[in-house]
């Protein structure tokens, strides 16, 4: 009797034990909070990973194109020798640099908003287009035009820098002219604006139209609603201007 009535009490105490367990595990504070990543990031297919936390989508990417270069390693499948002319149909000229997988996480606001202080883009990555390359900003480096490093983009308008970075700082063709249109969504920069071709509803996009941080709010097929967006287009300064429309996430790698 002593015995079996000592198991009862032991199993009761086992069972309020974990109860109190349980009901821990289940607190508010303990369980993440899950969001749905917006649809319209679904058409960055470059990315090995997307995800929400409610405050910032994070986007996770090697950098590396998907289409053919002369930057990539001559045993590698996307190789392709490439001579003749490129951006501003000026004569090319490789660089030294190679092409290689990067670790880059890039943190957007999932609602992105003005920001009047417009602080100036970086050196570096700015943004990330659909196939998960980098934008970069009009600069080869501090204050130094692009002029000396047209020269050396490939057939697509890319190259890497040092370390194998791959990017763009002016209209990727291969997203303009293969895998989408000039009028399309080709990416979004740091802020969370989107990023649209050098074409509008039929029409070129010239920086008359555009205002200082080289965008416009306007109407577009991904929102219907409209929405602050950049345009790129082959004038200086081909994708932003004199800084971010809104506040920017981070970038990382």
């Amino acid at each position: 009797m002593k015995l079996s009535l000592f198991l009862r009490i032991s199993n009761s105490l086992l069972a309020i034990i974990l109860l109190a367990s349980c009901s821990g595990n289940n607190s508010a504070t303990d369980i993440p909070a899950t969001f749905t990543v917006p649809a319209i990031y679904n058409k960055i297919y470059g990315a090995t990973s997307i995800t929400n936390d409610g405050t910032y989508i994070t986007i996770k990417s090697t950098g590396q194109p998907d289409h053919k270069s002369v930057y990539y390693p001559t045993a590698n499948a996307l190789y392709e020798a490439f001579s003749g002319t490129t951006f501003g149909g000026n004569t090319f000229a490789k660089n030294p640099n190679s092409i290689s997988a990067q670790t880059y996480t890039f943190k957007i606001p999932v609602n992105p908003k003005v920001n009047s202080n417009h602080a100036a883009t970086p050196l570096g990555p700015i943004g990330i287009s659909l196939n998960g390359v980098p934008f970069f900003n009009q600069y080869a480096g501090p204050n130094q035009p692009l002029t000396g490093e047209v020269v050396s983009f490939d057939k697509y308008y890319g190259h890497p820098a040092p370390g194998g970075v791959y990017h763009y700082h002016v209209e990727p063709l291969y997203l303009t002219t293969v895998k989408a249109t000039k009028s399309s969504l080709l990416g979004f920069l740091l802020d969370g604006f989107p990023v649209y071709g050098p074409e509008e509803n039929g029409s070129a996009v010239t920086n008359a139209m555009l205002d200082a941080y080289h965008g416009h709010t306007g109407v577009t097929s991904d929102y219907p609603n409209g929405i602050y967006h950049y345009h790129i287009n082959s004038t200086d300064p081909y994708i932003n201007g004199s800084g971010f429309y809104g506040t920017a996430g981070t970038v990382s790698k």
